[in-house]
This record gives structure tokens, C-alpha cells and sequence, in this order.
């Protein structure tokens, strides 16, 4: 027999199985020996109150083994000889649009201009060892794109958009833990990530695909209003899947001075919030002793409104690292991950503040254009924070309760931002729209969790990647760019997506319009 019960434990009966089956055989008159197995189909922590519990979704095989798939396999056909698809970018929403792409029939051509998961990391290491950035490799640019080596996060609300958990089983049959399937915030980890990336990669290639490292687009190939391939080292023909990252903004210079239409697109702005990670714990579970030894590193989630702009939490890291994500030269950027075990003596989270376009004046010369104007707020921002930091990727910081208070910090607490902090005034050079916003945010956020203020906690400036400054206009049914054929904006950089299963969901999508394209034009073998 095999049932499904929706159940509600205390965590250390959660976290173990043999206490797990104890409890099912109490509770529903099971003979304990007959539980033959127990699978946690989804998983989420309830700390509303002092209590602590685990709600449990459990299959339950009684006098049976399991027998079914822990997730769904994707079968991918060779598609050696048959009609290609350029797919510029391998960041998420590039690698589902490939292997999408393959499912269909169709032979995808990746172009990556940074480097594999494995070369690019030895990059990374170099940020802190010589406080410079290799524009071409960092962070944000390689295989994996701005989520391989920046938490792995698998949490998202666009579910209307398509079948996110169909990017999760992809996910786990090239190597993730199966636990995504049951989290409700499934987070894969940054050490871990890599792997699973790289698994597509050979997935791809195997099944006849090509895959592109250090092969940067330099534009598009017109045919009247119609893209026909791109060029990078060399040229490649067939439609174009634009999945750059929400960071390229070489294409979209290019696509703004090639007239392909692009618009301004509202971002958030703000730093990144680093708490002890024990302190996080005690606050939200409620106790000094923090989170024990059967809780997870706790999470939070805050939110408000400033002068009619929103305040938030965004992308928390909980058991993780501040980490320098520019990517050029005079540039300060950070961003957050975490290991899989989220173990580390931190926690941090971006905390931003909603910017529209029309909060933005024109004050950079050389943008001549409107639709670029929440980009260069962006690039402005991010040269004035370096300036700040010493023009190092030494990132200007200050203790919370002194940002709040108008205080320069004379101090700076430990943190986990490897190439270090040097204090800063941060309530003095930021825009005001945004520290101000950030200091009533604050303020509100202490009140909702008492000890959140603290001094305790540090701001490292400056958050600005929260999503791309620029979205790429298509046309809402064909996914195609609105006034050009064959040229398919996808994901995060185009605008319309927001993490890496949103990302993915949005890459399928584009996949599908793709094979339809190729279909009515006739463009098939």
C-alpha cells in the first residue's frame, strides 16, 4: 500500500527518518516494521510561533517497497543534421533553451563569452588576489551565468509563466539532490551548482549540440527585418535566442544603436545586509539557542513601502557570503550565495529600493537615449562606489544602527567579503532616494524583528544587479522581437525573468517559439 499524508512534525522528528516513521505508525496505526520506506515529497518550516514545526507532505510505502522515480527523466534525441538554433548566452535560460531546443528536433549552437564553470572559477579567486576584474570572466559572464557561483537559488513566484517543476527534475537527473523537489525554497548551492552544470553541458554536446566558450557576439546578421545568425569568431546561421544576462550591457548598446527596440526598465538599488548568522537564527526561531541541531540556517523575508517606492529584502543567503560581482574595471558590485550546507558564521541579503525610469534624470552625456538611462544610473552608481572603496574592490561598508543614524562607523564588524571593507559614510554619497528609503525601511524592519537593528550587522555597498536595467520589446504570443523575425529576447537579460527558474522556464518558452519559427518559414530539413 502507498498513501500521501499531509502532516505537521517538530523538527527533530522531521529530520529524522526513524523518528519520522514512529511518529506515522502512532499516528495512523501503522505496525512500524510493515513502513518499508518514506519519501518527503515537499517540506516547509513554520516559525510563526515559539514552537517550531515542519510541515510534510510524506508517501508512505507500507509492506511495499519504492518503486517510483524520485523525478522525471527527459529523454534527448540526437539532432546531429538537423535545422540550428543560435543560443547566445549558457546562463540559465541559454541551457534550457538548448536542451529544449534538443527535445524538439533541433541542433543548439551555444555561444558563452566567458569561460566553463572550472576555468572561471580560478577568475573568481583572482578578484580577491589582485582586486581586479577580468571583464570577460567573472561573476556574472561564463557558463552558468550570474547564478553558477552565486547561490543556486531555485525559488520562484512566476509560476503562470510555464512548468518550473520541469526545471527542477531537469535539474536533478544532471546531478541536484532531489530534496528541490520538496523544498519550498529549494536551493541547490553554490559548490555544488557547478557539477549540475556542467552535466548539461555534456548533455547538449552529446546529443549533437555545439557549446562555445570565449565566443563573444559582436552583432546580429540582418536579412531586411529578418535575423538570420550572428557573428563571433565567426559567422553562425539560424535564429538568434538573445539570452546575454541581466550584465551585457555591450548588447545592448549595440541593440540600441542598431535600432532594435529596447526600453528602460525599473530596478532595485540598495546594499547588501550582513548579519551574524546565529543572530538571524535566534531572532526568527525565537530562541537563544538559534536554530539547533535539526533546523536549517533561518531565512527572513522583509518588505515595505517608502514615499511610494518599495523597500525589500532580496535574494537572502542564509549561512553564506558577500561576494564582489562587477564586471569591469572601476566597478563595485556585490552580491550574495551560499554553500549547500549554508554553514558559514553569516547571513546575508540584498536590501533594495524600487527605482523606475522616470526616477532617473539624463545626467551622462554620452547616453543620448532614453531607454539606456536606468543602465547608466546603474553604471554611475557602481564607478562612485568604487571611488568609495579606495578604486579597489575593497567595498565601502557601515555598521547598520550607524546608517540608520547619520553615524560614520570607526569600526567594522568581521565579515565574510574576501577582499575586504573599508568604512564609509554610505548615508552621505548614496542617492538620497535610496538611503533614505533604506534608513525608514530599516527602521520598520526593526520593529517587526526585534534585534534585526543592530550595529552587530554591516551594509557592503553597492547592491545594483538585482535584475537587467533594459528590457528587449517582443511580441507577447511569438516570444519573437517585436519589429525583427528570427530573433528570440530571452530570460533575465531580456527582461523577463527573475532568478534561475524563471530564467529556465522563460528559455524553454523561447525554445518552443524557436521550433515554430523554424516550422512556418520552412526552415526545416
Amino acid at each position: 500500500m502507498t498513501d500521501d499524508y499531509q502532516i505537521r512534525v517538530v523538527p527533530e522528528v522531521a529530520a529524522q527518518e526513524d523518528r519520522l516513521k514512529s511518529w506515522l505508525a502512532d499516528e495512523y496505526g501503522f505496525d512500524v516494521r510493515t513502513i518499508q520506506g518514506v519519501r518527503i515529497l515537499k517540506r516547509s518550516i513554520d516559525a510563526r510561533q515559539r514552537q517550531i514545526f515542519v510541515n510534510l507532505k510524506v508517501r508512505v510505502y507500507v509492506n511495499e517497497l519504492p518503486h517510483d522515480d524520485a523525478y522525471v527523466r527527459t529523454d534527448y534525441p540526437n539532432v546531429e543534421g538537423r535545422p540550428q538554433v543560435i543560443v547566445v548566452g549558457a546562463g540559465p535560460g541559454g541551457l534550457f533553451a538548448a536542451l529544449r531546443l534538443i527535445e524538439l528536433g533541433l541542433r543548439p549552437i551555444v555561444l558563452e563569452r566567458g569561460k566553463d564553470v572550472h576555468e572561471r572559477k580560478k577568475d573568481l579567486a583572482n578578484i580577491t588576489k589582485t582586486q581586479k576584474v577580468d571583464a570577460e570572466s567573472n561573476y556574472c559572464f561564463g557558463e552558468g551565468g550570474a547564478g553558477a557561483y552565486s547561490d543556486g537559488k531555485l525559488y520562484t513566484r512566476s509560476k503562470k509563466r510555464g512548468n518550473t517543476d520541469k526545471i527542477l527534475n531537469v535539474f536533478c537527473q544532471h546531478g541536484a539532490s532531489t530534496a528541490i523537489l520538496a523544498d519550498a525554497h529549494p536551493h541547490i548551492g553554490t559548490d555544488r551548482l557547478p557539477k549540475v552544470i556542467e552535466a548539461m553541458r555534456h548533455t547538449i554536446i552529446n546529443s549533437g549540440g555545439e557549446v562555445h566558450f570565449q565566443t563573444k557576439m559582436t552583432q546580429l546578421i540582418l536579412d531586411g527585418d529578418k535575423v538570420v545568425g550572428c557573428v563571433a569568431d565567426k559567422e553562425y546561421r539560424g535564429p538568434v535566442i538573445l539570452a546575454t544576462g541581466h550584465s551585457a550591457r555591450d548588447v545592448y548598446r549595440y541593440l540600441s544603436e542598431a535600432k532594435i527596440e529596447i526600453e528602460a526598465k525599473g530596478i532595485a538599488v540598495g546594499v547588501r545586509l550582513e548579519h551574524p548568522s546565529h543572530l538571524i537564527d535566534q531572532i526568527q526561531y525565537h530562541s537563544k539557542q538559534g536554530r539547533g541541531k535539526y533546523l536549517p540556517a533561518a531565512e527572513y523575508s522583509m518588505v515595505t513601502q517608502v514615499d511610494g517606492r518599495g523597500v525589500y529584502s532580496f535574494c537572502m543567503c542564509p549561512g553564506g557570503f558577500v561576494i564582489p560581482a562587477a564586471t569591469d574595471k572601476e566597478q563595485i558590485v556585490v552580491n550574495g550565495m551560499s554553500p549547500a550546507s549554508r554553514g558559514t558564521a553569516w547571513s546575508n541579503s540584498g536590501m533594495v529600493v524600487e527605482v523606475r525610469p522616470e526616477d532617473i534624470e539624463l545626467r551622462n552625456e554620452e547616453v543620448r537615449s532614453e531607454e539606456l538611462k536606468v543602465m547608466a544610473f546603474q553604471e554611475e552608481l557602481e564607478k562612485l562606489c568604487w571611488q568609495q572603496g579606495n578604486m579597489k574592490q575593497t567595498a565601502p561598508a557601515q555598521r547598520m544602527a550607524d546608517f540608520v543614524n547619520g553615524k560614520l562607523s570607526y569600526d567594522l564588524p568581521k565579515s565574510s567579503y574576501a577582499p575586504g571593507l573599508v568604512s564609509s559614510p554610505l548615508h552621505f554619497w548614496m542617492p538620497k532616494m535610496i538611503s533614505k528609503r533604506l534608513q525608514e525601511g530599516f527602521k520598520v524592519f526593526g520593529r517587526q524583528a526585534h534585534g534585526f537593528l543592530t550595529n552587530e550587522a554591516v551594509l557592503i555597498a553597492v547592491e545594483t544587479r538585482t535584475s537587467s536595467p533594459v528590457r528587449i520589446v517582443r511580441d507577447r504570443e511569438t516570444l519573437q522581437h517585436i519589429r525583427v523575425q528570427g530573433l528570440f529576447p530571452c530570460g533575465e537579460g531580456a527582461g523577463y525573468a527573475g532568478g534561475i527558474v524563471s530564467a529556465g522556464v522563460d528559455g524553454e518558452r523561447c525554445a518552443e517559439a524557436a521550433a515554430q519559427y523554424i516550422s512556418g518559414y520552412g526552415l526545416q530539413n
